[in-house]
């Protein structure tokens, strides 16, 4: 029996959550895989799989071998891929995540000029609000901006990420400007809902020296950081928004920062990745250089980011 070969059958047909699709997915038969899994079934005198017509699911000692088998093949996986596509340190790819509102502020300059230093290294780059499981997708690096993304990373805190409150002249001569927070109750404000629990994120603020998490009514609310600056933008309402995302608008006198005294930066860019015993060379050299850049004078990623004047 090819053990590497039937575990990794095994392990196509648990996410792939069919022996069909495991099997259009490996490029065989799903008689094929069958066979396999029956044959890893019967060489360990346990049955791996429930079936039926209908549905598919792992038996207690499936689940245990899919835990225990899993990031071994993963890993086995990145082995292969590094070497197939790495023909030195200096070549190969790098992927990388993060929200769509860094993809050209803060990932374009650092791919721009890391490639400067290594032009044979190439990036491939997912953008998404949702979380991604850097190990199930095969990134190398994520980027979020708020909190520490995890436990099970590793994670560096790049620099902080001011939360301007903010407004359009045309807004506040309409409405007025708050003097204070309780102000903002009674005014039209826009909203963020979290992408993956369509809960509305509270607005950050500086009350008396205390950090205070207040809900702010919204007139309209967002599940997309670009669509609230645009309607922050148009005139809708006030909003909390990152100074990174409005940072030429506050220059241009297109948004007024307003309630300064009340500002909050307790938000934070980061940069995560997982714990690797053997990471390629390319990637510790990538993740030095953002590193560097967060601490260096010219590169300072606190300029990428932008920071509300």
């Amino acid at each position: 029996m090819d053990k590497a070969r039937v575990l990794t059958l095994f392990i196509g047909v648990v996410r792939a959550g069919s022996f069909h699709r495991a099997a259009v997915e490996a490029g065989i038969t799903p008689q094929a895989v069958s066979k396999a899994v029956r044959t890893l079934e019967a060489d360990l005198g346990v049955r791996l799989f429930h079936r039926t017509t209908r549905k598919l699911s792992l038996t207690a000692e499936g689940a245990r071998l899919f835990e225990l088998a899993a990031p071994g093949m993963r890993q086995l996986d990145e082995a292969l891929d590094q070497i197939r596509s790495s023909k030195s340190e200096d070549d190969g790819m790098v992927r990388l995540t993060a929200p769509p509102s860094l993809g050209g502020r803060v990932l374009v300059p650092l791919i721009r000029g890391f490639r400067e230093l290594y032009p044979g290294i190439v990036f491939d780059v997912v953008l998404s609000d949702l979380h991604t499981d850097l190990v199930e997708a095969r990134i190398d690096v994520g980027f979020r901006v708020g909190t520490s993304p995890g436990q099970n990373l590793v994670a560096r805190r790049l620099c902080d990420v001011p939360l301007t409150i903010c407004a359009t002249p045309g807004y506040l001569a309409r409405h007025g400007e708050p003097a204070t927070p309780d102000d903002l109750l009674r005014l039209p404000c826009t909203g963020f809902r979290r992408p993956a629990t369509g809960r509305m994120v509270p607005w950050e603020l500086q009350i008396d020296g205390n950090l205070v998490y207040q809900e702010v009514p919204a007139v309209a609310s967002f599940n997309d950081v670009e669509s609230e600056v645009d309607a922050v933008r148009a005139g809708i309402g006030i909003g909390q928004l990152p100074a990174y995302m409005i940072h030429d608008d506050l220059l241009s006198g297109r948004l007024r920062p307003i309630l300064r005294r009340y500002s909050a930066s307790t938000v934070g860019l980061y940069m995560y990745f997982p714990h690797r015993n053997q990471m390629p060379a390319r990637v510790r050299r990538f993740i030095d250089f953002v590193a560097e850049a967060s601490r260096g004078a010219e590169q300072s990623l606190s300029r990428l980011v932008g920071r509300a004047r």
